[in-house]
This record gives structure tokens, sequence and C-alpha cells, in this order.
């Protein structure tokens, strides 16, 4: 599904060259779930963005299906970041002004689904998420383990095939961020959703079919 090969990236800071990842080949097969661990300024975050499409190496190359993505127009890379890949953040980055179901509804109608079709498909999404009773509260009247299924729910609509998540647990106390956890693991194994995570919490790491340690910008 995903295969990366050689990814280095590197930022210039102040006139300085900082490297941030050094050479990172990984691949993520389909149902697979995968921890990538490490200290703070490893690169994990930098190195899920890059897995995501979110923003390009600096030299390395990704593939998704076989099919190397920055060498696809915008246009393309459009299309895998909105039906094929799913993103999860420590920081929920919700819409305050919006309810639950406005917030998720957003991927489908970028997509070109109407509203009412959004609606549909985002009323189905987030009553998986145990949030039935919940659509039309506003970000600030649910939990933070509310908020974050409301983001999780935001990056399955349109089932995607891969599920990269950030932190997903790092602003919840840790009986809601094991709930979070569980319901991540539950849909990577029910729905065949490979599964990427980005954590210090080894705990958490622990629970995933694969565990890989990224320090100073390589895998030890």
């Amino acid at each position: 599904m995903l295969r990366i090969e050689n990814i280095y990236k590197s930022f210039e800071n102040n006139g300085q060259i900082i490297e941030v990842l050094k050479g990172i080949s990984v691949q993520v097969l389909p149902g697979e779930s995968l921890a990538i661990t490490g200290p703070s300024g490893a690169g994990k975050s930098t190195l899920l963005n890059i897995m995501g499409t979110l923003e390009p190496p600096s030299q390395g190359e990704v593939f998704f299906d076989d099919c190397n993505v920055y060498q696809m127009d915008e246009m393309g890379l459009n299309k895998i970041r909105n039906r094929e890949i799913g993103f999860v953040f420590q920081f929920h980055h919700l819409l305050l002004e919006f309810n639950a179901e406005e917030n998720t509804m957003i991927p489908a109608l970028i997509s070109g689904y109407s509203k009412r079709e959004s609606a549909e498909m985002a009323s189905v999404i987030l009553s998986q998420m145990g949030l039935k009773d919940r659509l039309n509260h506003r970000v600030g009247e649910l939990s933070g383990g509310e908020q974050q299924r409301v983001a999780i729910a935001r990056a399955l609509i349109m089932g995607p095939r891969l599920l990269l998540a950030d932190e997903p647990t790092g602003n919840l106390d840790k009986e809601t961020g094991g709930e979070i956890t569980k319901l991540l693991l539950y849909l990577n194994r029910t729905k065949g959703l490979a599964l990427v995570i980005a954590t210090h919490n080894l705990e958490v790491a622990r629970q995933m079919s694969k565990q890989l340690l990224l320090v100073d910008g390589r895998f030890a």
C-alpha cells in the first residue's frame, strides 16, 4: 500500500541547515498497525506528514499503490489525500463554530458530495464513533474524548485505507486516551484499515502489530 524509500528531510533556520530525517525506509501493508516512537524532535511528525503527502521530502520517494506520489500533479495528490488517507492529530483542529456533524462533513463536501449526502455520511460515521446523540453539539459542548472521536470520524468519512495519527492521545487523560486507542485498533481490525501512529506513549505503541523507534532522524 504505502512504501517510502530513502527519505531525507532538512529545513533551513537562520542560514543553518537542520537535518530532520536521514535515510528512512519503511513499508505499510493493508491492515497493519504500526507505531513510530521516539523522543521529541526525532522527526516523527515530519515523517507522518511526508507519508501522508502533506509535505514533500528533500530526497527520496513515496509510493502509494506503487505510484510515486510526488511525481503526481496537484489534482492527483489531492485525490489521494481526500479519499485514501485519513489524518488524526494531537490537536483535533475542529472548527469551533461548527457542530460535530458539520465538522465531519467537510471532506465529503470538498470531494463534491451534496450537503444532504455529506450530512448522511457524517451521521453514519459519527454513530459508529458512539456520538449518535451529539451530532448537533458544537465543539465547546463536547468532552476532549468526544472531540477526538469527531476528528477520527472526519478522517474516516471518505473510507480511506490508511489512517495516520500523530499523538492522538497526547492531550487526553489516561482513561480517555485508552478508549481512543481501543477505538483505533477496533477500526484497524474490523475495517482492514492500515494504521500508523506516532506516539511517545510506549503503552500505546506496544498494542500495535509493529513498532519502530526513530532516533536522530533514523530508525534505531
